[in-house]
């Protein structure tokens, strides 16, 4: 017996194996194709306006109980600002799930769920740690145990160009993959907007291409969606000057999707595009790479925070956070559109065309903002 997805005329099946050509060539395929693309407007649109509903009480409720970031040598910012923005991007989120539930669009599978719950014990986990600062080394010893949980789901890395299946080094490698990408978008929330811009590009791009491999997975398209539209409201609330930041719990949650969306949506390939991830999370990678180096090579644990990311770097040499949240994004979405390039002209297309809507709501975001301070 199938599965069902999106609705009772859409199966599981379908959708993960046939060819896009394919889907707009019969009519139970043309259904299929507009059911996944209002799915995809819709949980971006639906996740957005919970978003920007929910974070003003999130920042509300965090200043009443305490749980705000204290300003430091290390750290920007001059004034106490909410830690906990991660409980808006992942209440968002799972909330906008439960809305394509009842509108039928929800696509279901031991694969989804594992991601949502995964993604949802990571955001505990930095819940948690945003409240009670835990050690850190067991923190990493939870992040592991996460992401065995999903792997055992089927969140695996099994194939690697030019070597093909790689065994028993599949489990370390996604091991290094998930919490490395997790941890690795805590390590860039150092500047107001820039985490949250990152991952909204990221996100984005990775949805993009889900959709145009062969076989496309619309899931994982889906999951970055909606994980943008969160995002954006987060980012709402987030342009300098900060009202809140996403915390541990944030970065952990968004990290955690990223890392697992493009597992799924592009690394299940046999073929090079398992690499294109690397390129579309390049940003962070080399954030974390740059910084977990340097820190070994002057015998510090990679875990002690310093004020040496790349961030720090343009800062100090004299750019403004605006100005950096700018450069680092831009080069997200130059990755990006290297990236699609490698899928071809149409999904390229399709990539400028939402980079230019995604940059125009930015914009448009720090307008408002901007406004409203007068």
């Amino acid at each position: 017996m199938q599965q069902k997805i999106f609705s009772n005329e859409v199966s599981y099946k379908a959708l993960e194996y046939q060819r896009p050509s394919n889907l707009v060539t019969s009519k139970k395929g043309t259904i299929m194709l507009i059911k996944l693309t209002h799915a995809h407007i819709l949980g971006t649109v639906i996740a957005y306006l919970i978003g920007v509903c929910l974070v003003p009480m999130v920042i509300s409720f965090s200043k009443k109980e305490g749980l705000v970031d204290m300003p430091n040598a290390r750290k920007i910012h001059t004034h106490p600002i909410s830690r906990i923005g991660g409980v808006a991007i992942w209440t968002s989120t799972m909330l906008t799930f439960l809305c394509l539930v009842f509108m039928s669009y929800y696509p279901s599978g031991n694969l989804l769920s594992g991601i949502l719950l995964g993604g949802s014990l990571m955001f505990l986990l930095g819940l948690v740690d945003d409240i009670y600062n835990l050690d850190a080394k067991f923190k990493l010893f939870l992040q592991v145990s996460i992401a065995t949980l999903v792997y055992l789901l089927g969140v695996q890395i099994n194939n690697v160009p030019f070597i093909g299946d790689i065994g028993l080094f599949s489990y370390p490698i996604t091991m290094l993959w998930i919490v490395g990408i997790s941890n690795a978008l805590n390590f860039i929330d150092g500047v107001d907007g820039l985490a949250g811009s990152v991952v909204t590009v990221n996100a984005v791009t990775l949805a993009i291409i889900a959709v145009a491999m062969t076989p496309p997975n619309p899931i994982s398209a889906l999951i970055g969606f909606i994980l943008a539209g969160s995002m954006l409201a987060f980012l709402t609330y987030n342009f300098n000057p900060a009202k809140i930041f996403m915390g541990d719990s944030g970065a952990l949650f968004s990290g955690f999707l990223l890392a697992t969306i493009s597992i799924t949506g592009v690394m299940k390939a046999a073929t090079l595009a398992i690499l294109l991830p690397f390129l579309v999370l390049a940003v962070p990678i080399m954030d974390i790479t740059f910084s977990s180096l340097r820190r070994i090579a002057k015998g510090k644990s990679p875990f002690v925070a310093d004020a040496e990311h790349i961030h720090h770097k343009l800062l100090h040499a004299g750019f403004s956070q605006k100005k950096t949240v700018m450069i680092l994004t831009s080069v997200a979405i130059i990755a990006g559109a290297l990236a699609s390039l490698f899928m071809g002209a149409e999904t390229i297309i399709h990539y400028f065309i939402c980079i230019v809507v995604l940059v125009v709501i930015m914009l448009l975001l720090n307008v408002i903002k901007a406004l409203t301070k007068r």
